[in-house]
This record gives structure tokens, C-alpha cells and sequence, in this order.
């Protein structure tokens, strides 16, 4: 039975149709209109593919014996060739990937040094062993052979060979056996198998004892991820493994059983991957990424051999890249979503023309959580789901409601971003506050996260159900798209929902807000409590608070304009500019500022409505 992806999320019934809001002066900014509180349709939760949807390709009676046999056990050799001798171990291929790594990191590699988010480290003293202390984005570079891809994209192959060679016979002098740590997690074996293959010429054209040495490890690892495949932490992980399966099957003789072998096991840990709107259950646009690269790459090793991969597999590479479109900004770059960072306009654009995938934006991404609204020039991106399951999380936040914003390739609202790249430049220390609400455009109550944010990348209670509503609006001058969401995060320990309405002119040169708490129950809490409304400021823009204290000017690099101005507010509530960071896609941080809007609020409930507008 597939698994559950998120907790509910609830569609509002329809309600009247939303009245028209005059624009006026920012000074006479009112409280939007919302849906009349109509009990709200259930949608079921998101829920991972049914294996029916996506069913390994039907085997006649043989077929379907020998994977049954290989899975229970008997060899490859043993069941292709029952009287005959192993073939010599060696590649039935070579592979023509078309995904393209980082020459700046390929550059490093060659001028001696590994270089992971920022971060150079010397080849020379790096502990390659199992069980060395390294932090996991240089783990997974080190032991997953990821810096085969980038060492390939920065110079002909005959230029590169001497240094994959370097790295590769060390790292085989201190992993000599399969064993424990982070060289044998699933996922690593599974990154580092496959790179093996597919980048076979760079480390199998020279010196004919690392070349019988590097084919023994590639069995052995083959070997042991039929074994250990399923022991993978999470689904992405297992993916990683079955997808270096089905290339060994491809790649190595005998392979017929394990490739049939691995494509049940892979078309199967995808449909526990991915919910039916394409996006992967951990809600990480890096994930989301990886998964592309891993399919992108494994139909390179179906060219190599001349056979055409399973339908599920195109089907599901079809459906993997609309969601991720969905997050990118007018910029071409991803938004700052569960963990990420600012990937760039050039990666994303590569990786889709690797795909082969020709498709638009995904604006409605239900299971996955997030909704996208465009107009003119500006691209609204808006958190409207419960965080992932810690199951499926890696580096979850507790994000919900909250929003990026951008006008052209300026990105004017954004979120810190940045925690899975925590290693790098980003200090670890720094990491779990990355991912906790105050790190993101939305509003915290008591200095709390919506979702509690623990240890590992994980999560723990807090937003169980999110309410969603989303239409087209009519208003004086034009149309405008209206979201509106609510979720539960803070009604069991504070009595309060947080609702957030947001509209986006057609035109996109204003976007209207308003955030509301409105009491959980019939009878509200006494009393008052401490809430933060904060929104992080895109890097290169320059903030100063007006006269008046209620609003802020941001004076843009293109030299545009725009005002960011809050409704009436209550007594005690202040405006006020502070320090924030934003990550780039290279994993760097860079400082910027962040309005807050703060104060006190009483436990039967408050609104504050708010308008960022371009002048001029």
C-alpha cells in the first residue's frame, strides 16, 4: 500500500464570488475579503503512486522466473548460463550522458582539491576511509563519486584521467571491503555505482591493475546493493540503489537477471517516491533534482546497449520536471524551498534539456504543497501544504505559508534557504535555524516553529492540515489571482490558526496581503501573545524604513522601485528592518535584511493586512 506523503490538506468549499478591492492610497490599505467560513471539503491526502500506475514491463513465464530466482538469491551467471563459465569481468557499453556537472568543481578537482559549496578541501589530505568524519555534502561528493560528472564537464577526457585515477585508487586503498559508515550507505553506493559506469572512460583507460581493480569493485558494490537495496534510510535513497542496479544489469554480462531484478525494484521505490502531481514526497526541490538526474543518467545506460527503458520510467521522468518548474522564479532559478538553495537559471535549464522533458511550470502542485501564481513580469511561490512526513524529510522546515515573490530576475521576497548545503560555507551550527519558521516569509507566534524542527533533518508535530483556496479574481482595473490558506501549526499549544490571503495583480506590479490569527476553538484564550511577521529581502536591494514607521522603501538594482506599506496597526505593533541571509545555489551566504513586523496580539485572534507595490 502506497504510503501517505502529507497530512490533509482541505480545498474551502466555494463561496461567493470575491469583491472587487479598490486600490486607493497604501495609508487606506484595508483587511482583504475572504471566503465565507464554509466547512471545508476533505481532498484526500497526497499519497505516493499505486504500483498498478506504474508496473514493471509484464514478463512472460521465464522471465518472471529468473527475477524471481535472482531475487531469492541465485546468481546472474548461475541462471543465463547454467554450464558455462563467468565471463571476464568488463562493460558492454560506453555511456553518452547528457548531464552536465560543475566545471568550476571540475577545475578544482584538477588543480588538486575537492571543492563542495564553497568549501576547497586538498585531495592530498582527505581521509577516504568508511568511518572518517566528513560532513554530508562532502560524504556524498567523496563517497558517492559525484565529482566524476564535474571533473568530466571541465576538459577533454585524456586531460581528466590522471586525476580520477588519483582519487579513485586512493579512495579503493581505503575502502578495500564493503563495510559500514558512509561509503555503504545505499545511497552513496547507489551515487557511486552509477558514476562508475557512466563515467567508465575517465577512470578504466589507464593502468591495467586499477582497471581490474576498479571492475572487481564495481561487481563486489553491484553484489551488495542487490543485498542491502532495501536497507536504504529513505525512499530517494533506495532509488539511488535500484537505479545503479538496473545499470550494472545493463552494463555488466550476465545481467539479464538483475536488470529485470532491478527494474521492479526501481519502477516500484518510484511510486513511493513521488506523489500523483509529480513532486517527491520530502517536498526538497533538490530531491526533486536528484531523482531527474538518476532517471536522466539511467536511460543513457539503456542508449549504451541499445534497448529502450520501460515506459514507467519515461512516464515518470514526464512527470518529475513540471513541479519542478513550478519553483523557479522570473530569474529562471529555483526558490529557497525545504532546505534548498538558490540553484541557478543555468543548472535548471541544463538538466531539463537533459531530461528531454518539453513542459510548462506546474502552477497547482497539491500533494507536493506548493502553488504558483504569475503575472506580467512577477512569479509568486507560495507554501501551501504540511511540511513532509520526518519519514521523507531531509532537511525539512517548517515553512508553511510562506511565500517568495519576484519581479523579472529580481527576487524581491525570498526565504533564508540554504540548510542542506550545511557543511560548505553555511556553518552546521546555523542549520536547524535555517530550517525553522522565523528563517522563512510567513509569521511565527512566540518565537516557536509552526512544525518542530528536530535533529537530522527531521521533523517533529506541529502543522497537521492545511486549508486551500485559490481563484481569479475581478478587480477595478484588471484581474488578479487570490490564494488563501490556513493551517493548524500553533492551535493545539496556542489556540490560534494562522490564514494568509495574498493577491497578485495580473499585471504583477502589486501584491496584496493579509495574515490572520482566528481562534481554534468556539471559546478563545485569554490573555495576549508575541507574534513575528517577518519578510527576507532579496540580495542587491537596498531597504529604509518611511517617516511614518509602517512601511519601507526598496530601491531595486535596475533601478525600479517599490513600497512595502502595513494596514492599521494595533497598539504595540512595530515595523522595523533587521539582519537576515540568503543562500545561493552555490551554497554561499550572503547577508541581506528582513522587515518585521511585531508585537502583541491578543489570543482572540488579529489581522494585518499589507501591500508591496511598484511606484512609478
Amino acid at each position: 500500500m502506497a504510503d501517505a506523503a502529507l497530512g490533509t490538506i482541505r480545498e474551502r468549499a466555494p463561496a461567493k464570488e470575491a469583491r472587487a478591492i479598490p486600490l486607493g492610497r497604501a495609508e487606506e490599505l484595508q483587511a482583504l475579503p475572504s471566503t465565507e467560513d464554509a466547512p471545508g471539503e476533505v481532498i484526500e491526502p497526497g499519497r505516493a503512486l499505486a504500483i498498478a500506475d506504474f508496473a514493471p514491463p509484464s514478463l512472460g513465464a521465464g522471465e518472471a522466473l529468473i527475477r524471481l530466482a535472482y531475487r531469492l538469491g541465485v546468481s546472474g551467471t548461475t541462471l543465463v548460463r547454467p554450464f558455462g563459465k563467468a565471463a571476464k569481468p568488463r562493460l558492454l557499453g560506453t555511456v553518452d550522458s547528457p548531464v552536465v556537472g560543475e566545471r568550476s568543481a571540475g577545475v578544482a578537482l584538477r588543480a588538486g582539491h575537492f571543492f563542495v559549496h564553497g568549501v576547497k578541501a586538498p585531495i592530498a589530505q582527505m581521509d577516504f576511509s568508511p568511518v572518517a568524519t566528513l560532513t554530508p555534502p562532502f560524504a556524498r561528493t567523496i563517497h558517492g563519486f559525484t565529482w566524476l560528472r564535474d571533473l568530466a564537464a571541465c576538459a577533454p577526457r585524456e586531460q581528466c584521467t590522471g586525476t580520477a585515477e588519483r582519487v579513485l585508487s586512493a579512495w579503493l586503498a581505503a575502502n578495500r571491503k564493503p563495510g559500514k559508515g558512509a561509503a555503504w550507505q545505499v545511497e552513496n553506493a547507489g551515487q557511486r555505482l552509477l558514476g562508475w559506469l557512466v563515467h567508465a572512460p575517465l577512470i578504466l583507460s589507464g593502468d591495467a591493475k586499477l582497471r581490474s581493480r576498479t571492475l572487481t569493485a564495481i561487481n563486489e558494490t553491484a553484489r551488495w546493493l542487490d543485498r542491502n537495496v532495501s536497507k536504504a534510510p529513505d525512499r530517494l535513497g533506495e532509488v539511488a540503489g535500484w537505479t545503479a542496479i538496473v545499470a550494472a544489469g545493463l552494463l555488466l554480462p550476465d545481467g539479464k537477471p538483475r536488470r529485470l531484478y532491478g527494474e521492479a525494484g526501481l519502477i516500484r521505490a518510484l511510486g513511493e517516491l513521488v506523489a500523483d502531481d509529480g513532486g517527491v514526497l520530502s517536498r526538497s526541490p533538490l530531491a526533486q533534482i536528484d531523482a531527474i538526474v538518476l532517471l536522466v543518467e539511467l536511460k543513457a545506460c539503456y542508449r549504451a546497449v541499445r534497448r529502450d527503458p520501460p515506459a514507467a520510467i519515461e512516464a515518470m521522468l514526464a512527470m518529475l520536471v513540471p513541479p519542478l518548474l513550478g519553483l523557479t522564479h522570473g530569474d529562471g532559478g529555483l526558490g529557497s524551498w525545504q532546505g534548498a538553495g538558490a540553484v541557478t537559471a543555468e543548472r535548471i535549464a541544463a538538466l531539463v534539456s537533459a531530461s528531454g522533458v518539453r513542459t510548462r511550470p506546474l502552477k497547482e502542485a497539491r500533494q507536493w504543497g506548493y502553488q504558483r501564481a504569475s503575472g506580467g513580469k512577477a512569479v509568486l511561490q507560495f507554501d501551501a501544504a504540511p511540511p513532509p512526513l520526518a519519514r521523507h524529510a531531509r532537511s525539512g522546515c517548517a515553512s508553511t505559508l510562506a511565500f517568495e515573490f519576484s519581479h523579472g530576475p529580481q527576487r524581491l521576497i525570498v526565504n533564508c534557504g540554504g540548510a542542506a548545503f550545511a557543511g560548505g560555507q553555511v556553518p552546521v551550527r546555523i542549520e536547524q535555524g535555517l530550517r525553522g519558521t522565523a528563517a522563512h516569509s510567513t509569521l511565527s507566534l512566540a518565537d516557536a516553529n509552526s512544525t518542530a524542527v528536530l535533529l537530522h533533518g527531521k521533523l517533529g508535530a506541529g502543522v497537521g492540515e492545511v486549508e486551500i483556496d485559490r481563484r481569479v479574481m475581478r478587480l477595478d482595473t484588471g484581474g488578479a489571482t487570490r490564494l488563501e490558506a490556513s493551517h493548524d501549526g500553533y492551535a493545539s499549544r496556542h489556540g490560534l490558526v494562522h490564514r494568509r490571503i495574498l493577491i497578485l495583480r495580473d499585471d504583477g506590479s502589486e501584491l496584496r496581503g493579509e495574515d490572520l490569527l482566528v481562534p481554534a476553538g468556539k471559546t478563545a484564550k485569554r490573555g495576549k501573545i508575541g507574534f513575528a511577521l517577518r519578510f527576507h529581502i532579496g540580495p542587491g536591494i537596498d531597504l529604509g524604513l518611511s517617516e511614518d514607521r509602517l512601511g519601507a522603501g526598496l530601491a531595486l538594482p535596475d533601478g525600479s522601485y517599490w513600497q512595502f506599506r502595513l494596514g492599521q496597526a494595533g497598539e504595540g505593533v512595530e515595523l522595523s528592518v533587521e539582519e537576515s541571509l540568503w543562500v545561493d545555489g552555490q551554497g554561499r551566504p550572503h547577508p541581506i535584511e528582513q522587515i518585521v513586523i511585531q508585537g502583541m496580539t491578543p489570543r482572540s485572534g488579529g489581522s494585518f493586512a499589507w501591500l508591496l507595490k511598484k511606484m512609478g
